[in-house]
């Protein structure tokens, strides 16, 4: 049975759930052309959450996900690292309000609670792994379930507690690495090479993610052994997406030539792997991108977030975290249906 078959698919496109970015509208107008629309609600309330889905499900009767992210108790609630000294100069000489929350995340116990209170047709998760039983708990009421890998050994262990199918993302891969094993973070794979990798040692369903920006692309990774392509980056300058204009327009420079295309994996923002565009931040405070002292994630994620926050107030690019996969080059000013079209044209 093939995962257009599983998913109840038209076309094999799964739009990345990207977490802060994506909206029910954008997740429903994906599903509704025929791919599998998502939604990231790891920094999602509980509350807010099932709110989402209920919208979700009042704007399509076709097939979404919704993508949690896997943090331990101890992680979503332990505020315990300092804040590093490059860190809370930044702060003081910008005068920004330096007040942390009193948990860095939310609690993922919860949010999954929410899946089993509010079954959806598709769930995926990323940051760690759940059990076995947490899997089947979700089967059992009829959801269909999607880990996410970096490392091949990270698709074997998911494919061992009978998910669905396991999304591998390539280091070309825009925002958050999904995976947690240290050889996932130490040797960054490329996409082609992961899957091939993967496909040596599971047989478990292939979702290729990282830098697919064009129907080509979604050839390609298909002929090399994956079934769909998860695609994120050129979501993000479609009408349906939530991200601020300011970094909307950051990308699309990007792709015009206005400012570099360059992208990194940086820790500096959230104390984990992302890619994002190059920018005065990472620049300015990149000797510190391997320093052992920095706070993990979700500490450090917690303490830039005002940073963040004033940056975008402020309709600075400069100090965002720009979440982008090595093809921003070749996003697009256009509506999500207008990507997908072109998507779909030349499969």
């Amino acid at each position: 049975m093939t995962l257009l078959n599983t998913f109840d698919l038209i076309y094999p496109i799964v739009q990345a759930p990207m977490a802060g970015a994506t909206t029910p509208e954008l997740a429903a107008t994906v599903s509704n052309f025929g791919g599998l629309g998502s939604l990231g609600g790891g920094t999602t309330a509980p509350t807010v959450l099932n709110e989402h889905i209920n919208t979700l499900k009042s704007l399509t009767d076709r097939p979404f996900m919704i993508n949690l992210m896997v943090l331990s108790e101890h992680d979503s609630n332990t505020l315990d690292s300092e804040i590093p000294a490059w860190l809370n100069d930044y702060y003081k000489k910008n005068n920004i309000d330096m007040a942390l929350p009193k948990r860095p995340a939310f609690n993922f116990s919860e949010q999954l609670q929410v899946l089993y209170d509010n079954p959806v047709p598709v769930a995926s998760f990323t940051f760690g792994i759940i059990s076995a039983e947490q899997v089947q708990g979700l089967k059992d009421l009829g959801t269909r379930v999607i880990g996410t890998a970096n490392h091949p050994l990270e698709a074997k262990a998911w494919a061992d507690i009978g998910v669905d199918a396991v999304c591998i993302q390539g280091s070309e891969a825009g925002g958050h690495r999904g995976g947690w094993l240290p050889q996932s973070a130490s040797d960054p794979l490329g996409l082609l090479t992961l899957i091939s990798q993967t496909r040596a040692c599971t047989d478990i369903p292939l979702i290729a993610a990282g830098g697919i920006m064009t129907g080509q692309a979604i050839k390609a990774v298909q002929t090399a052994g994956a079934e769909l392509a998860q695609i994120g980056t050129a979501f993000l300058t479609t009408d349906t997406c939530a991200i601020n204009d300011t970094y909307k327009q950051a990308l699309l420079d990007a792709s015009l030539g206005k400012r570099s295309s360059e992208t990194r994996l940086t820790r500096l923002f959230s104390g984990k792997q992302a890619r994002g565009l190059l920018n005065d931040y990472l620049r300015d405070f990149g000797q510190f991108e391997s320093a052992h002292e920095l706070p993990p994630y979700p500490q450090l994620n917690a303490m830039t977030k005002n940073l963040r926050a004033h940056a975008k107030n402020n309709l600075n690019a400069e100090h965002q975290s720009l979440w982008a996969g090595q093809g921003v080059a070749l996003v697009r000013q256009e509506s999500t249906l207008e990507l997908l079209e072109r998507l779909v044209k030349d499969l």
